[in-house]
């Protein structure tokens, strides 16, 4: 058995509309970001520290 054969049609009608709201919202996000704003993202241009002696410094 299916779980929705255990939900009332209330239930049922809101997780059909749940579901129906992500796939809405993923073809939203079509905006281009710049190779700079990609490796800000990615945390490429993060400051990077390396220990010296027991003290951590900037590399």
């Amino acid at each position: 058995m299916k779980i929705a054969d255990h939900l009332s049609s209330k239930e049922l009608q809101h997780m059909t509309d749940l579901k129906n709201k992500d796939k809405s919202s993923n073809n939203i996000s079509n905006e281009k970001l710049s190779d700079r704003e990609l490796a800000e993202l990615m945390g490429t241009n993060r400051p990077i520290y390396k220990r010296v002696r027991g003290a951590i410094r900037n590399k």
